[in-house]
């Protein structure tokens, strides 16, 4: 397995993102679901990044999937920088994770 993928990168990169953004916003829309959201993104973007064997791809890619949905399931689809950052985030890193979930890494069989 290659220690460090891009894609683990940019999951990293979103969770925090999605993790700290809601503090620059001033109001508090989506603020709890985007924070504990893009921690778990974070960890699991991390976990992947120091190498860990495992499913740790489609973990990532289920808790971006989670942040792309959260302004729906939450109810913050009205505010626009909340929503747009949940959408941008979770976007973004769902279409890396699932990207880099399915590429062989390392010469191993793709999953």
């Amino acid at each position: 397995m290659q220690k460090f993928a891009w894609q683990d990168g940019v999951a990293f990169l979103a969770g925090l993102v999605a993790l700290l953004a809601p503090e620059l916003w001033g109001d508090n829309a989506g603020q709890q679901p985007l924070m504990v959201l893009g921690a778990l993104l974070a960890m699991a973007g991390l976990y992947a990044l120091l190498g860990s064997a495992g499913p740790t791809a489609w973990t990532a890619t289920a808790f971006a999937l989670l942040i792309f949905v959260s302004p729906w399931a939450f109810g913050f689809d009205g505010s626009d920088a909340a929503a747009w950052t949940a959408w941008i985030t979770g976007g973004v890193a769902t279409i890396v994770g699932v990207w880099g979930a399915t590429q062989a890494r390392g010469g191993e069989a793709a999953a």
